[in-house]
């Protein structure tokens, strides 16, 4: 039925090229009634929960409205964590791939040179956190005279995390002709006091709390004594054999100390908290989205910072303190319609916490017994054949989008007074290669990078090998990364 797919919003071709590659067949609720307001440039404040599916729900008509010609920034999303700017920036190029939508992300503990040139390139859309952005704005480097959309994503997490004063400063400087959306998973005073100041009229949209926890996840929980909760988790891995599994500790200490246990268990697992180096904790997401290991043990810094279709057991080793990390926490697992298991470990100490939570909810977390010696035993010879397996990801968006595409590595750049139009020229002109084939082109002073679709990546780099580029012979290579 027609009324339930993206056809009806009638979006470009190449939109709907990555959409399917995607896999988005259906919107979500958001997704209805976010798409048609926006295409219309309508100044939106969207309360949603994550796992909705929001990002699409503004990356779509981003992608869509955004002109590919026009050099400086179009867009500007705000983002309060690292991990989300770096998720949300990673979502945007998927569905802009086919268009060439070059989306950057900017934050702290990045040297801030390497943005800084980067932004000299042609970016479509930047995503930063608060901080960051500003100082970019500060020091010149981030030109905003071209932002015709503004985004402020988890923006009561931006409040809770003091930067709602940033926020402000940011939004005074950017031109006023400008459409703002806000997405929050709550609507406190600040946040609204802030859309009312500095957005036109904007259509309010509130998703329903119903998809809040979705009915793809069985919760449940078991009650154990601190001292009591390794050996648990140990059983609970055996019997439960998760595919890939996320287990949420309240701190980096206890992050450590389950880690190493595991580890020495001989478990696939890796561990993500705020205290490692930012470069080690995109590594990690990343090794757990590509499947290098089974099991990461993690701080709720993850929580909002990992979008994996195909996470199986959610553990809250410890039951988190406010009662959205719960959802945000649950909500990595039964996504895009798979099903999911989140169980928490419940001490004595954390009744409150836990009742605090069921009202939030609506419902009642279901106690169950911790498993018997009998069904681990039962369990333990298929445990033990799947640990030493690398772990099958099966639904990798960004994998699947780039499956056709080779980043190939030019040896020359702006000192040699190249520009994309050179290369685009030079390939398009290789028979049975057309512009088509040609994806978003990165021009760094000695060195170029250019995305090759539709397969052709061979094909191109063969004939690159005895071509110039505005008569230059550029070595050619695939790019590493």
């Amino acid at each position: 039925m027609i009324e339930d797919n993206f056809e009806k919003f009638q979006l470009s071709d190449e939109i709907n090229r990555s959409l399917k590659v995607l896999k988005y067949s259906t919107p979500t609720e958001v997704q209805r009634e976010v798409l048609p307001k926006a295409f219309n440039k309508q100044d939106l404040v969207v309360k949603s929960q994550t796992g909705s599916g929001k990002t699409a729900s503004f990356g779509i008509p981003l992608c869509e409205m955004i002109e590919w010609e026009e050099r400086k920034p179009q867009a500007l999303i705000l983002t309060p964590t690292r991990e989300l700017a770096a998720q949300v920036r990673e979502d945007i190029t998927n569905i802009g791939r086919f268009k060439r939508i070059k989306a950057m992300a900017v934050y702290g503990k990045e040297p801030f040179s390497k943005q800084k040139e980067e932004l000299k390139q042609k970016t479509h859309v930047v995503v930063g956190t608060p901080g960051r952005v500003m100082d970019h704005i500060e020091r010149g480097t981030l030109s905003l005279e071209k932002i015709d959309f503004l985004v402020i994503d988890e923006a009561d997490e931006m409040l809770n995390m003091g930067f709602i004063d940033e926020v402000e400063a940011i939004i005074k400087e950017l031109p006023t002709d400008r459409v703002t959306m806000v997405f929050s998973a709550t609507l406190p005073k600040d946040v609204e006091n802030l859309c009312h100041k500095y957005m036109k009229n904007p259509s309010h949209i509130e998703i329903a709390a119903k998809e809040m926890t979705t009915s793809t996840i069985e919760h449940s929980k078991i009650e154990v004594k601190e001292q009591g909760k390794i050996s648990l988790l140990k059983d609970l891995t055996v019997v439960e054999n998760p595919d890939s599994c996320i287990i949420f500790c309240r701190t980096k200490e206890n992050v450590d100390t389950v880690y190493s246990q595991l580890d020495h268990a001989n478990y696939s697992v890796e561990k993500l908290h705020g205290g490692l180096e930012q470069e080690d904790r995109f590594a990690v997401m990343d090794g757990f989205k590509i499947g290098n290991f089974r099991y990461l043990v993690a701080t709720d810094v993850a929580a909002r910072g990992i979008d994996i279709d195909n996470v199986t057991l959610v553990i809250n080793y410890d039951v988190p303190m406010e009662k959205e990390s719960y959802v945000h926490r649950t909500g990595r697992t039964g996504r895009a319609g798979n099903k999911g298991k989140a169980i928490t470990f419940a001490t004595p100490y954390e009744e409150k916490f836990i009742r605090a939570i069921e009202r939030y909810i609506n419902f009642e977390i279901p106690t169950i017994e911790a498993p018997t010696n009998e069904e681990v035993t039962k369990g333990q010879a298929a445990f033990d054949e799947k640990i030493s397996g690398r772990r099958i990801v099966k639904n990798n968006k960004t994998a699947r989008i780039n499956k056709d595409i080779t980043k190939l590595h030019f040896s020359g750049g702006k000192k040699k007074k190249l520009r994309a139009v050179d290369f685009v020229g030079t390939i398009s002109n290789i028979p049975g290669v057309t512009s088509e084939d040609i994806g978003i082109i990165t021009i760094q002073d000695q060195l170029t990078y250019v995305d090759i679709l539709n397969g052709k990546g061979s094909v191109v780099l063969q004939a690159m090998e005895h071509t110039t580029v505005k008569g230059k012979k550029l070595k050619v290579s695939i790019a590493i990364k």
